[in-house]
C-alpha cells in the first residue's frame, strides 16, 4: 500500500497533538526510518509523539476514514522491520507514555503505559521487594513492544515468556474505538482471548495504551553458574540432563569462546574465564541461601559428571557484573564486529539445540559466511547472527539467502518454527509463510481482516 498524505489531511493530523510532538519530511530523523538492524528501511511521512488513549483514538479513526497507513514505534530495538513505516503514511512514537499507573501490592500487579522501559519497571518494583521476571537482553526496549513481540528473554525457563506476564491491556482499534481485554483476574474463561491475539501480533491489529502486569515476589538469594565445556555438543548435550533433574534454574544460556571475545573487545572489560569453546551459564534464585545453594550443587555435580571442565561460582556482585554485563552485550558485540548482519531468531526443542548449531557451522562452511551464534539452551531459542564482513552488495545478499533458507528448513525439520521471541515483522514473512501453509496463513489474514478492514495498521508485516 504506498500512500501520500495531502496538505489537507496534514493540516487535520497537526490538529491532534502539540507542535513539538509532530514531525514532518525532513524533521524526521533517519533513526526512524529502521530498527536495530537496520536492513529494513522507509521513512514515514508524520511522526507523532503520542502522549495518551484519546490522542491516539482520535488519530487512528483519521487514518481508517482516509485510508492512512499506521505503524507504532516504541525504542526501536526491534530486529526484523516491525516497527518501519514500509508504507510510508503516520508513525506513532510512544516513548512519551511512559508513565507507571499503579502499583497493586494485594493482587500482584503493576499498570503501565507502553512506552515505560524494561529496566525502569524492573527497578521500580525491586525497591517494592517484587519482580517482573521477562527479561529479554535489550532493557532499553519498551513495554508495549516486549509484548508485541511476545519477547522471552533468559528468565523464561523458569518464569515463561511475556504473555504469561499480561492480564490485562487498554488498545485502541484501527477504527479509533478504546477496548479493554483482560483485567486483574487470575482465571478468565470468558470467550475467545483477545488479549492473547494482542501479544505477539507486532502492532498488526491494534495500538496497546495501558497494560496490566502479573508480578512475583522478588528472590531474596541468587547464584549463577559458569560452566566450560571442550566441546559445543558437550555443553549442549547436558541441557537436557539438567531439565530432566528437576532442578528449578532461572536461566540456562548457551555461549561460545567467538562470542565472549566479541563482548570483551566491545565492553573493554574482562571475562573471568575464556580459554574453553563452549560454556553453559545456569542462574538459581529462591527464597534461601539453603534452598539455592542446593539447587547449584545439584546441578554442578551433573554437569561434572557429563564432561564440564570446571564449574566456576558467580555469586558476588562483581562477578555478576562482570558475566551478565557480557551476556547481555552479545548482540551489540557481534553487530560490531562486522559491516552489516541479519538474524536468524529459531527455536527448536530443547535437545535438538546442539543439532541446530552443528549444523550452522555447516552452513557457515557451505555459503562462505561467518555465522556466530549464542541463545536461550533451556527454551530451544537460538540467535544466529549472519555476518556480512565488507562482501559485495550482491553477493551478500545472495549468500544471506542461502544461508537462511538452509537454516530455516533445517529448523522445521527439527521441529522447530521461524523465530522464537523476535518476531517475523517485514523481514521474515517468507519464512513463516512456508511453513505454515495456506490454512494457518488464511487464519491469521481472517483474524486481520477482523481487526483492521481498511488494512491501515501496520501493512505488509506478518502476513
Amino acid at each position: 500500500m504506498a500512500h501520500k498524505l495531502t496538505a489537507g489531511q496534514m493540516d487535520t493530523l497537526r490538529g491532534f497533538a502539540d507542535p513539538q510532538r509532530f514531525l514532518a519530511g525532513d524533521q524526521i530523523s533517519e533513526d526512524y526510518a529502521h530498527d536495530e538492524l537496520g536492513d529494513v528501511r522507509s521513512f514515514p511521512e508524520v511522526l507523532i509523539r503520542v502522549i495518551s488513549t484519546e490522542e491516539v483514538s482520535q488519530i487512528m479513526a483519521f487514518a481508517t476514514q482516509n485510508k492512512i497507513p499506521v505503524v507504532v514505534r516504541g525504542s526501536g530495538t526491534g530486529l526484523v522491520g516491525a516497527a518501519v513505516a514500509v508504507a510510508g503514511g503516520i508513525m506513532l512514537e510512544t516513548t512519551l507514555m511512559n508513565r507507571i499507573l499503579e502499583l497493586d501490592e494485594e493482587n500482584l500487579t503493576v499498570t503501565v503505559q507502553p512506552g515505560v522501559l524494561l529496566m525502569e519497571l524492573a527497578a521500580y518494583v525491586q525497591e517494592h521487594d517484587l519482580l517482573y521476571p521477562p527479561d529479554p537482553g535489550e532493557k532499553s526496549a519498551t513495554i508495549g513492544g516486549n509484548i508485541s513481540t511476545n519477547a522471552g528473554g533468559m528468565r523464561a525457563v523458569k518464569y515463561g515468556v511475556t504473555r504469561d506476564f499480561v492480564r490485562g491491556l487498554t488498545v485502541v482499534l484501527p477504527t479509533g474505538e478504546v477496548v479493554h481485554l483482560g483485567g486483574k483476574v487470575v482465571k478468565n474463561s470468558s470467550g475467545y482471548s483477545l488479549k492473547d491475539l494482542i501479544i505477539g501480533s507486532e502492532g498488526t491489529l491494534a495500538v496497546i495504551t495501558e497494560a496490566t502486569l502479573r508480578l512475583v515476589p522478588l528472590p531474596t538469594h541468587s547464584v549463577s553458574l559458569l560452566v566450560p565445556f571442550a566441546t559445543m555438543e558437550e555443553a549442549i548435550e547436558v541441557v537436557p540432563e539438567i531439565i530432566k533433574s528437576k532442578a528449578a534454574l532461572t536461566a540456562i544460556e548457551y555461549m561460545s569462546r567467538e562470542t565472549i571475545l566479541f563482548a570483551e573487545d566491545y565492553l573493554g572489560k574482562k571475562f573471568p574465564d575464556k580459554e574453553h569453546d563452549a560454556y553453559i551459564l545456569l542462574t538459581c534464585d529462591g527464597s534461601s541461601a539453603a534452598q539455592v545453594e542446593a539447587e547449584y550443587s545439584q546441578v554442578a555435580d551433573l554437569c561434572l559428571s557429563r564432561g564440564a571442565l570446571d564449574v566456576y561460582i558467580v555469586d558476588t556482585d562483581e562477578r555478576k557484573d562482570s558475566v551478565w554485563t557480557a551476556r547481555g552485550a552479545f548482540l551489540e558485540a557481534i553487530k560490531a564486529s562486522t559491516d552489516q548482519m541479519d538474524e536468524c531468531d529459531v527455536v527448536v526443542p530443547r535437545n535438538n539445540v546442539a543439532t541446530f548449531i552443528k549444523f550452522t557451522h555447516q552452513v557457515a562452511k557451505e555459503v562462505g559466511l561467518r555465522i556466530p551464534s549464542f541463545g536461550h539452551a533451556g527454551d530451544g531459542n537460538l540467535h544466529v547472527y549472519l555476518c556480512r564482513d565488507g562482501l559485495p552488495q550482491e553477493e551478500w545478499e545472495a549468500r544471506l539467502k542461502e544461508g537462511f533458507d538452509k537454516m530455516y528448513k533445517r529448523a522445521e525439520e527439527l521441529g522447530g518454527l521461524v523465530s522464537g521471541e523476535h518476531g517475523i515483522g517485514f523481514a521474515k514473512k517468507e519464512y513463516l509463510r512456508q511453513q505454515f501453509g495456506p490454512a494457518q496463513m488464511a487464519l491469521m489474514e481472517g483474524i486481520k481482516r477482523v481487526f483492521d478492514p481498511a488494512g491501515i495498521l501496520n501493512p505488509g508485516k506478518v502476513c
